[in-house]
């Protein structure tokens, strides 16, 4: 299918399609025209992107993760497997947002809080 139909089908523009195939996330085939071609698994695969943009995944893990999970045995469970590494790496930086913010609401009233330790 050519860019604008995969792009209204995905509800994404031409432009995003684009960088998508520049940085390797989606490839497509040159017509004799010069048109691009995309197979139509193209529009699921999109779908996929976009749900784990939103779901905190960059680009570069998408890229690095894709092909395995589609690849594996069993991509349910590969896809499990990532999912409960990024809770993990969300809990642990919760942790650190809550050790930072303890230290910010110590040095709250303090006379220098910048230079001052806070006590406990």
């Amino acid at each position: 299918m050519r860019i604008g139909e995969l792009a209204e089908r995905a509800g994404m523009s031409r432009d995003a399609i684009r960088f998508y195939e520049k940085v390797g996330l989606v490839t497509g085939r040159r017509l004799p025209n010069g048109y691009r071609d995309f197979p139509p698994e193209t529009v699921d695969w999109l779908l996929q992107v976009r749900t784990a943009r939103r779901l905190g995944f960059t680009l570069a893990e998408i890229a690095q993760h894709g092909e395995g999970v589609r690849g594996a045995a069993d991509a349910a469970e590969a896809l499990d497997a990532l999912l409960r590494e990024r809770i993990r790496l969300i809990d642990e930086r919760m942790a650190e947002l809550a050790a930072l913010r303890a230290d910010l609401d110590a040095r709250v009233g303090v006379p220098c809080p910048v230079l001052t330790a806070p006590s406990g």
